[in-house]
């Protein structure tokens, strides 16, 4: 299948790499010239604008760090929109607003365009692997003929509800992470400071209900002290800032989420907005005056 992709920074350049692996014919397009480059030299062909890239492809994929950008690749000047024909599909796997995603996927409908918003969870790891989860709104017929391609970009795929359903979904996936992570660098915080090794803490409780794929991720980042992104915080905040207006316009409280989006902010004015999030256990660490680190 002829293939677009829009958007090549930490999640969308091993995402492309994965659909060239696949057997796909790939034509590529980033506003920085050096990632097109990049992707050239695994196989994939520079396109010189969005809607280039989506004039030669059955489907196009976008994958860029929020609405703002959503919007620019898809409905602004030489945009996806410009080059899509009738009949083709355009793929949103930003993290992004349900309320943004709804106004594209009306904006391509007009068009005669299918839409799904797919955002994704497992970060720049699990985006090399191909092991993504990707939660998705739109048509079932549609979900079902990009089906294939999400395969070969993760482990999992489900089809939540309409359009914006995907980024809904997406949002109280963000939540549950934050608020995991906060509470896992608690907890490490609280063992180091007792004098235990937080590392042989982390080995007792894992097989328990408090074991998660969150705190088998992050708390050897943490002990490692390895904060290379895989997702950054300035990232997981703009989720949390999603979440939060989203709740307001349909009047649900989220007092957790709030205090993890602050918690987040603090981090970005410290200068700590580029590293992983799994470095929300250094807002803890000092309050508490303390490194969590073996004894």
């Amino acid at each position: 299948m002829n293939i677009g992709f829009i958007g090549l920074g930490i999640m969308g350049k091993p995402m492309a790499r994965n659909l060239i692996k696949a057997g796909h014919q790939l034509t590529v397009y980033d506003i920085i010239p050096k990632l097109v480059t990049e992707a050239a030299g695994f196989g994939a062909v520079p396109g010189k604008s969005a809607a280039e890239v989506a004039a030669n492809s059955q489907v196009t994929f976008t994958m860029v760090p929020d609405g703002p950008e959503v919007e620019a690749a898809i409905l602004g000047s030489a945009g996806a929109l410009e080059g899509a024909e009738p009949g083709t599909v355009i793929v949103d796997m930003s993290s992004i607003s349900p309320l943004v995603a709804q106004k594209v996927g009306a904006a391509c409908a007009a068009k005669g365009i299918e839409f799904l918003d797919a955002p994704v969870s497992g970060g720049e790891p699990k985006a090399i692997e191909g092991t993504l989860a990707i939660m998705v709104g739109g048509k079932k017929e549609t979900f079902e003929k990009v089906l294939p391609l999400f395969q070969a970009l993760g482990s999992s795929a489900a089809l939540t509800g309409t359009v914006g359903a995907g980024n809904v979904t997406k949002l109280a996936n963000q939540i549950m992470v934050a608020v995991n992570i906060a509470a896992m660098g608690e907890a490490l915080v609280l063992a180091t400071k007792a004098g235990l090794d937080p590392e042989v803490v982390f080995n007792a409780v894992k097989g328990g209900l408090a074991g998660s794929a969150v705190l088998n991720a992050k708390a050897p980042m943490v002990f490692s002290r390895n904060f290379k992104p895989g997702f950054r915080i300035r990232l997981h905040q703009k989720d949390l800032r999603n979440a939060l207006l989203a709740a307001e316009g349909m009047k649900v409280p989220l007092p957790f989420t709030s205090l993890a989006q602050q918690v987040l902010m603090a981090l970005m004015n410290e200068g700590r907005g580029d590293l992983d999030h799994a470095a929300i256990t250094t807002f803890i660490e000092d309050m508490a005056v303390v490194q969590v680190q073996k004894p």
